[in-house]
């Protein structure tokens, strides 16, 4: 049971050597220049949600505007129609 659980982590250790990690791996760099990549990466994912948000918002309050629209227009034909 112990040597299973060993294996597989030795496994683990050995592929987690081989990926690709988003920092800088020389250890002369220090504070953020080490996670330039990590900082870059999550900058331009931040933008693309707030972007994303922007658009889905958008969309949502014109549909939000043409939805009432239509509701009024149709309570007013009705309401005219049964006169």
């Amino acid at each position: 049971m112990f040597s299973k659980i060993s294996d597989f982590l030795g496994e683990v250790k050995g592929e987690l050597r081989k990926a690709s990690w988003p920092w800088d791996s020389d250890p002369k760099s220090k504070g953020l220049k080490k996670y330039k990549e990590l900082v870059d990466s999550t900058i331009v994912v931040l933008i693309a949600m707030v972007l994303l948000a922007g658009f889905v918002q958008f969309w949502d309050f014109a549909h939000v505007l043409i939805v009432g629209f239509l509701n009024d227009l149709t309570g007013f034909l009705f309401k005219s129609a049964g006169h």
